[in-house]
């Protein structure tokens, strides 16, 4: 409380309502793999101009991180962390390499950079020739389930199933690998699709929300596909958790699915995973004045309160289920959620539940013949 030992008039400001929660971004990438120069440590870009002048030619012979880039920032990205790998030793890249502990003192690099708070804003992870390098995708899943972000990650070439097996939700994997023209010979080269659909991811977050399934999307840049599958073809893919990259006629190449690679149905779409990883890192985010404040009625309203406007604006976004907010969320955070023991020991345990909104993946129309004498059933 402020002294007031002068007669005179003060004039105090005060704080109304409780602080509010802003969203985190949804759509920044961090891309790790080899290029031909530049700094070891992870680097925010804003352009696929920026990626050339800092990390050198585009389009080698071997890898595809050029490519990737291209085609994240063709279709809608806007911000992308290049995490450069340096081999250890001579030759290929390892999945240690790419894990990137520190070396002699050095900064770290790879994963172990990515963890740090100066790069908490990238939620998205893609290594696009993490389908060459054993062990590196249970690596990147790893680290995604950890770090609560989404990796994306592509079949091999010639095959349509995932790298490795993997039941995760924090992942999606693409197929078939796509035809694109290579801007140095103008030839045309397949190349795994995953940097083209993390623009879509950011396009669609854009446009719409986080909430949004990214599939049923334009695919830019594309020239062709690897593989041209049919509906009865996609079918038994769809049920490995494969999501496939169609051309559809009149509606050019378009993102074809939208699973995770998790079996759990609660968790089996690709934007319900996205949606809980952004409302968890925005509440963690928004919350954190909480700690040490007098664990009271007091500061259980003011958290409930927070959380509570934070909520209702996703709700009324879009991004929840339910006609009401009753409908779509609820939070609780007093003595229902908390015992003595919650309290004797410094915890604060407040209870969050949200009715998220799913895709419709399956559209279907029941259509009969309707005479004025036969009214329709049911």
């Amino acid at each position: 409380m402020p002294e007031y030992l002068a007669p005179g008039v003060y004039v105090e400001e005060v704080g109304r309502g409780p602080a509010p929660i802003e969203s985190v971004p949804t759509a920044t990438t961090a891309f790790l793999g080899e290029t031909e120069r530049g700094p070891t440590t992870p680097t925010l870009i804003t352009s696929f101009t920026e990626y050339r002048r800092l990390f050198g030619g585009a389009f080698a012979d071997a890898g595809y991180m050029g490519h990737a880039v291209a085609g994240f920032f063709e279709n809608g990205g806007k911000r992308a962390v290049i995490a450069r790998i340096v081999p250890a030793v001579t030759g290929a890249p390892v999945a240690a390499d790419f894990e990137g502990v520190s070396r002699g003192g050095d900064p770290p690099t790879g994963l172990t950079a990515l963890e740090l708070e100066a790069h908490a804003e990238v939620s998205l992870v893609y290594a696009p020739d993490a389908h060459a390098v054993p062990d590196l995708v249970p690596r990147l899943i790893a680290h995604c389930e950890r770090a609560r972000r989404f990796a994306v990650l592509d079949t091999p070439a010639a095959d349509a199933q995932p790298v490795g097996p993997a039941d995760t939700s924090y992942a999606a994997c693409y197929y078939p690998w796509i035809e694109v023209t290579d801007p140095g010979s103008g030839a045309r080269r397949l190349i795994p699709p995953g940097g083209h659909v993390l623009g879509v991811y950011a396009r669609v977050d854009v446009e719409r929300g986080v909430f949004k399934a990214p599939a049923n999307e334009v695919v830019r840049g594309v020239t062709g596909l690897a593989a041209n599958l049919s509906a009865a073809q996609q079918e038994p893919l769809n049920a490995a958790r494969v999501n496939v990259i169609r051309r559809l006629a009149g509606r050019g190449v378009r993102v074809w699915g939208a699973r995770t690679l998790s079996t759990d149905p609660e968790w089996k779409y690709v934007n319900v995973r996205r949606l809980f990883i952004h409302l968890e890192r925005s509440i963690d985010r928004g919350t954190q004045w909480v700690v040490f404040e007098p664990n009271g009625e007091t500061l259980w309203a003011r958290v409930r309160d927070a959380i509570h406007l934070f909520l209702t604006a996703q709700w009324l976004g879009g991004a929840l289920m339910g006609a009401t907010e009753d409908d779509a969320f609820f939070v609780r955070c007093d003595r229902t959620t908390m015992t003595q023991g919650d309290l004797d020991n410094g915890r604060l345990v407040c209870l969050v539940g949200v009715a998220p909104i799913r895709p419709a993946e399956f559209v279907i129309f029941r259509i009969g013949q309707w005479t004025a004498d036969r009214k329709p059933e049911g």
